[in-house]
């Protein structure tokens, strides 16, 4: 395995969720670690903070000098902006990335893709998106893809829902229960028996960390689905009820005609609503690929991971983890 001891990475959007989580792991690990970041953040930590914009380019080439990582976790907040932001966005990334010769990462979804590719996704599925959002995410990629055929690396973990500690907008804290309130019943988008796969983060960010280690085997660009936690919704009920102690917690049924009377005046409401086709379907992401590129896939017991995720959102009280 290559060492990391000295290699430096540039994180966009490290102060979101995946973005944090995946700043953390390099850390823990012995990279060096520079932020772009448009607020004055605090000098006396770990990271080099360097105030910027991501939609600047000349903000993100400089930040770049000297990395040979790009981690591109940086995205429009509350889903505003995305026609405007997105792509331009990534284009800086890669311009600053052709200049340095440093690896993208980024952190793909499940929104790429239609109804056509599940129940069971590969990294080959074709991707036939059937939202506004889903089409920005996909020519994103084209874009890396295209780059790749010139010389710039990338990495693309494609992740389910993410969720855990700090994941800021998710499904888990915007869906299934309410911050910052004690837990009282736990809500669920979609038919209870259907399976879903869900990305707790500090998985993602230690898996991103051990492929990143592998830089000589990787491909330029290339392609990983993390199959992360695929549970039905029944059996993520059963991991809230022993995470929280309640094992008659109510399970109820997310208030999509709710969400669709309020979307008008709310985008994120909008975008929500626009996602609903997740979760009439099984979606899971096939993970060989990356158990037979890493041999062992850092994973998180579900319960363990639920524990963490509704004790960061402030609905049950932290306690140590089980060994």
């Amino acid at each position: 395995m290559q060492t990391t001891t000295k290699r430096t990475a540039l994180v966009l959007g490290a102060t979101g969720g995946v973005g944090g989580a995946t700043t953390q792991a390099l850390l823990d690990q012995g990279w060096r670690v520079k932020a772009l970041s448009r607020r004055a953040m605090a000098t006396d930590s770990a990271i080099q903070w360097i105030k910027g914009d991501a939609m600047n380019a000349a903000d993100v080439l400089a930040a770049a000098a000297g990395v040979q990582v790009i981690v591109h976790a940086v995205n429009p907040p509350g889903y505003r902006d995305w026609e405007t932001q997105v792509l331009p966005m990534m284009d800086n990334t890669i311009a600053a990335a052709r200049a340095v010769d440093a690896r993208i990462v980024i952190f793909g979804s499940v929104y790429n893709y239609g109804e056509d590719a599940t129940p069971l996704v590969h990294e080959e599925s074709p991707q036939h998106a059937p939202t506004r959002k889903g089409e920005i995410r996909v020519e994103l990629e084209r874009r890396l893809e295209a780059a790749a055929r010139d010389g710039v690396r990338s990495l693309n973990l494609r992740c389910g829902d993410f969720y855990g500690p700090h994941a800021g907008s998710s499904w888990f804290a915007q869906g299934l229960v309410k911050p910052g309130k004690p837990l009282r019943a736990m809500q669920y988008p979609g038919s209870r028996e259907l399976g879903h796969t869900w990305a707790y983060l500090p998985d993602v960010a230690a898996t991103t960390v051990a492929l990143l280690g592998e830089e000589e085997r990787l491909d330029t660009f290339a392609r990983f689905h993390f199959n992360g936690h695929y549970v039905t919704g029944d059996a993520l009920h059963a991991a809230v009820c022993r995470a929280s102690k309640r094992p008659t917690l109510p399970l109820r049924a997310f208030p999509w005609p709710l969400v669709t009377l309020a979307s008008p005046f709310s985008e994120t409401l909008r975008e929500l609503r626009k996602m609903r086709y997740l979760w009439r379907t099984p979606i899971e992401l096939d993970g060989t690929r990356l158990r037979t590129f890493l041999g062992t896939v850092p994973t998180t017991p579900l319960e363990a991971a639920v524990q963490q995720t509704l004790a960061a959102l402030g609905v049950i009280q932290a306690r140590p983890l089980p060994h």
